[in-house]
């Protein structure tokens, strides 16, 4: 049986079938992301009737659940981030959105950094951590409350606070992924975030040593 990084490498971008996915933006405005070609294309939705076309689950429920990883950092989806009365609620003053395709809501509000994250397993999540790991570290000096916001909240923003734990506090995946699952549930990185993760903890593993070893 291959590993899942042997399949990713060598699997043919060819053989996907193309997948859309319909976004409303703030003003109400329907457009339609469509992978081809390894591209996202983006057009405006040409038939408003739900669901029309586009081979997808419309998810007409919003998503408020806020989860606490600490009292300084949370997780959450971008229905969140498009909600000043919860933002305000909970404190927020940094917004860490690493949605595609997702702009800031209330840019006089907030302090915010964008990042724009393809969630897909052949990505590389880690080649984004250092980024990121500063503005939730900046955040946390100046006493501010930072939110973490994908656009579901379950694969990309999840990954992200995990690594930011097993690199902050020196814990291991195992640990990270149980603390950030019981604050939000719906957390589920995809499979290559999921591997990069556990490589990860390695990497961290062998700075501590490098560590341990000059201390000495």
């Amino acid at each position: 049986m291959h590993s899942l990084g042997e399949q990713i490498k060598g699997f043919s971008k060819n053989n996907l079938r193309k997948q859309c996915t319909r976004v409303t933006t703030l003003s109400g405005k329907r457009i339609i992301e469509t992978w081809k070609d390894s591209l996202v294309h983006v057009v405006d939705d040409p038939d408003q009737r739900d669901g029309a076309g586009c081979g997808y689950v419309q998810d007409l429920c919003m998503d408020l659940q806020v989860g606490a990883i600490k009292p300084w950092l949370l997780l959450g989806s971008q229905d969140i981030a498009q909600d000043l009365e919860i933002m305000r609620k909970s404190k927020v003053t940094h917004i860490l959105n690493v949605a595609y395709g997702v702009e800031h809501s209330f840019p006089n509000e907030f302090t915010y950094k964008k990042i724009s994250i393809l969630d897909l397993p052949e990505t590389d999540i880690t080649s984004y951590f250092p980024e990121c790991f500063d503005f939730i570290e900046q955040a946390r000096i100046q006493d501010g409350v930072v939110l973490v916001h994908c656009n579901a909240g379950v694969s990309r923003a999840p990954a992200i606070v995990i690594g930011f734990l097993m690199y902050n506090e020196r814990l291991n995946f195992a640990r990270a992924f149980s603390i950030v699952k019981n604050a939000r549930p719906a957390t589920c990185p995809n499979p290559g975030f999921m591997e990069q993760l556990l490589k990860y903890q390695d990497c961290i593993k062998r700075q501590a040593d490098v560590i341990h070893k000059k201390a000495d």
